[in-house]
Formats: C-alpha cells, sequence, structure tokens
C-alpha cells in the first residue's frame, strides 16, 4: 500500500495557530497582480478603436486610437510599439502622427512607393516637436500614455494610416490579425479584432454628428508577470514607538553578484546618445529599483500622521508622471495631505474606501530623478482616528499592498512589522506594585514600631 500524505492546506490547517495561517494567507498576497485581473482596477485595459473614416480607389483612411482606461498604469518612455499581421497582402501607403520602424520589400511598387510593405508591421508614436504637417489629435507624445486617473486627457494616443491592396467595402475589408502591444516591454496580451458598432463624431461646432465607416476594437490587459520575472519595488517600514526598522525584503527584486556593474560605471555604461532600459541598480540587500517608506511619525488626541518616502535606486530611469496605489483602512479617514495629489480608489460600490491613488504635483514633484542626492520625493499625510478601528496593535498602522506605477511591491512579511512593545504596560504596572509594597511594608513597620 502506497503511504498516504496529507494535503499542504491539511497540514497548515493542523500545525497552525490562526495567527499563524493568518500570516501565511496575508504573505501570500505578494502574487496576486502577477495574473491579467487586478481586483483594483477590475475594468482596467487598453482598447485600440479602428476607424474607417474614407474610401480610397484600393483601400481605406482610418484613424487608430489607443484608450488607456487603467486607472493607476500608464506606459512610460520610450513608449508604445503597436503591431498587427495583414488579413490579406495590404501595405500601408502613408502615416500621420506614428511611423513603422521598418519599411519592408517595396520592390514590385514602382513611382509610389508605400510607406510599409511588411506583412506585420510594427509602429511607434512620433515625437514631441514633429511638424504640425505631420500630426494629428493626440499625436506624437514618444509614445507616452497617462493613467487614467492621473490625467484622463493624457490617456489617449492617435495615429492615422492610408491602407492599400485591401477591400474598399465593409463586406471587403478584413481585420487584421494578431495585435501586439509592447509598452515600452512585455506585459500587454491583446484580444482578436472585433467588429462593432461604427464610432459617432461630434462635429467642432457641436452640431453635426458624422460616424465610421467601419469600426473594430482590439482590448490588451496587464500582466506583471509577462512584464517582468522579477518585482520591481518594494516596502519598508518604520514608527515612533518602535526602534526597528523593517527593511525591504532581502534579494525582493535579485540577488547581489560579483558580476554586476558597480555604482560609478553609470556614466560610461549607456553611451550618450543611446537608450538602455536595462536597469542599472545602486547595491542594496534588496536590489529594487524602486523602495517605498512608510513611516508612522506622530500620535495626537485625535489624529496620527505617516511619512511616505519614494527612492529610486536606478541609475538609467527618470520616472515622469508616477504614482503609487496603497491600500489601509483608514484611508477612509484621510484629512490631509502634503504635496501629492490624492484620489480616492473604491472599485465597488458599497465597499469602504481603503484604497488611495497618490502622485507628483506638476513641475514640483512629479519627476522622480534617478538614483543619486535627488533621487527621491516624499509627503505627508494626515489621518483622523476612527475610535471603533483605529489601533497602533499589531502593525495595523502599516499599509496591506502598495503599487508604483502599477507593479505590486514587496512587502515585509506581516510578522516582521514594528509592533507596539509588549512590556511598556506590563513594566508601569510593575513599578506601581513595587511601590504600592513598599509603602504598605513602611505602613506595617510604622504599625509594629
Amino acid at each position: 500500500m502506497e503511504p498516504h500524505f496529507p494535503s499542504f492546506a491539511g497540514l497548515l490547517t493542523k500545525l497552525c495557530t490562526p495567527t499563524i495561517l493568518l500570516l501565511v494567507l496575508l504573505s501570500s498576497s505578494t502574487f496576486t497582480s502577477t495574473e491579467a485581473y487586478d481586483a483594483l482596477d477590475p475594468n482596467g485595459n487598453i482598447t485600440i478603436k479602428w476607424d474607417i473614416i474614407s474610401w480610397t480607389p484600393d483601400g481605406y483612411v482610418a484613424t487608430v486610437t489607443m484608450f488607456n482606461f487603467q486607472q493607476y498604469r500608464h506606459i512610460q518612455a520610450p513608449g508604445w510599439t503597436l503591431g498587427w499581421t495583414w488579413a490579406k497582402k495590404e501595405v500601408i501607403w502613408s502615416m500621420v502622427g506614428s511611423q513603422t520602424t521598418e519599411q519592408g520589400d517595396c520592390s514590385k511598387y514602382k513611382g509610389n512607393v508605400p510607406h510599409c510593405c511588411k506583412k506585420t508591421p510594427t509602429v511607434v508614436d512620433l515625437l514631441p516637436g514633429t511638424p504640425y504637417n505631420q500630426q494629428i489629435a493626440n499625436c506624437c507624445k514618444g509614445g507616452v500614455i497617462n493613467a487614467w486617473a492621473q490625467d484622463p486627457a493624457g490617456a489617449v494616443s492617435s495615429f492615422q494610416v492610408s491602407v492599400g491592396a485591401a477591400g474598399t467595402t465593409n463586406k471587403t475589408v478584413r481585420v487584421p490579425k494578431n495585435f501586439t502591444l509592447l509598452a515600452p516591454g512585455p506585459g500587454y496580451t491583446c484580444s482578436p479584432a472585433k467588429v462593432v458598432r461604427p464610432t459617432k463624431f461630434l462635429t467642432a461646432d457641436k452640431r453635426r454628428v458624422t460616424q465610421a465607416l467601419m469600426t473594430w476594437n482590439v482590448t490588451c490587459t496587464y500582466s506583471q508577470f509577462l512584464a517582468q520575472k522579477t518585482p520591481t519595488c518594494c516596502v519598508s517600514l518604520s514608527s515612533f514607538y518602535n526602534d526597528t526598522i523593517v527593511g525591504c525584503p532581502t534579494c525582493a527584486c535579485g540577488c547581489q553578484n560579483k558580476t554586476s556593474k558597480t555604482p560609478h560605471l553609470a556614466s560610461v555604461v549607456s553611451p550618450p546618445g543611446k537608450t538602455d532600459l536595462t536597469p542599472l541598480v545602486q547595491c542594496t540587500s534588496h536590489m529594487c529599483p524602486i523602495r517605498i517608506h512608510w513611516h508612522v511619525k506622530l500620535n495626537y488626541k485625535e489624529y496620527w500622521r505617516v511619512k511616505v518616502t519614494i527612492t529610486n535606486f536606478n541609475y538609467r530611469m527618470n520616472y515622469t508622471q508616477w504614482n503609487l496605489v496603497m491600500q489601509h483602512p483608514n484611508f477612509d479617514n484621510l484629512t490631509q495631505i502634503f504635496s501629492f495629489n490624492y484620489k480616492s480608489l473604491t472599485p465597488y460600490d458599497g465597499f469602504t474606501d481603503d484604497t488611495a491613488m497618490l502622485w507628483g504635483v506638476k513641475f514640483y514633484n512629479d519627476f522622480l530623478s534617478q538614483a543619486g542626492p535627488l533621487g527621491n520625493v516624499q509627503s505627508e499625510l494626515l489621518f483622523r482616528k476612527d475610535q471603533s478601528t483605529f489601533t497602533f496593535e499589531k502593525g495595523w498602522a502599516f499599509p496591506r499592498r502598495i503599487y508604483f506605477n502599477g507593479d505590486n511591491c514587496v512587502m515585509p512579511p506581516p510578522d516582521a512589522y514594528p509592533w507596539l512593545p509588549n512590556d511598556g504596560y506590563q513594566s508601569t504596572m510593575s513599578l506601581l506594585q513595587a511601590l504600592t509594597t513598599a509603602l504598605l511594608s513602611f505602613i506595617v513597620l510604622l504599625a509594629y514600631a
């Protein structure tokens, strides 16, 4: 007979106390965002809308618009890269607001040569400063698209494309296949294109409505696991009531190795004019490009105060339009925030407001410089105490989860949080008991004197 081994869950139930079991479950929450579904942003996606606005002798002209409906995840420099596979033998005659990275083999065309003849074109946004005759609305930002909650007006990117060797009616046009979105690396998975009801447009004078001749949508969702195999940020904790500073977990984003480049080589690793996205991280025990530090600073009668610091350890990256998402049960009583912008994120109706999005003030601290003396930004948060829930015990004052630029940061294990000293009350009682005993002894001596 083969031996019977109990399941892991069974072992936990039998061997662990309820407290330890809760800590194990809490620590496993670090991996919740590695899937495409995000509980804090359940409807977050990038929708690509392809609108045919006119027919040409051998194809059509279309406006392609990318809407970033993600609340707190944006596309940073060097920006998005969009690709697809043509269904037939289409070519791109011209583009406005973007360009393909390669032209491909257009040798069969004489005279008027297409912009791109590749079966699988790769499109990138144009850079700021592009001449006006090559621009359309919402183009030419270097591929940068802001998060929807942070900047709705900047969460859109568009370009126009003239397609040839394609159909010239709704029944003969074939939608492209195999859409890919790099932002700027992997991370997004795109659905097949789906023909939808034609988009309607309102004219500038708002007195006439026009509509596209044909429209299809593509939906792309994000997975942190696809974007990078290792985390990109970590969290450290401290408090006024405990001398212990809980640092980021060791090797949270990778471990030190002897072959890694030292910080003083940063100036010679990336030659001028060349962009290297590989992080060059300052040597630390956690090896994370970004560290968020939460410090419980002060305790008042009706309020308590927290200081949040974001430190950039990456010598190759300046973070523009950065944002921070935090979960803590006291965010429904946030009274004031200093030097950061704030927006409540409550993805489900009827739930407690425990999630906040923070980002920098424009032209003040929305730019997080690369590693060095200026590589940090900080702010303070003032909370009102809710007497029914407020406590400093058992790590309650620290966040449950933190995201930086949409990526889930590695938290310290819950049993390492700076808790209130257990002997504070006992020491006071022991001193009182000693004084009482001494006083009673003195009274007894007087009685028998």
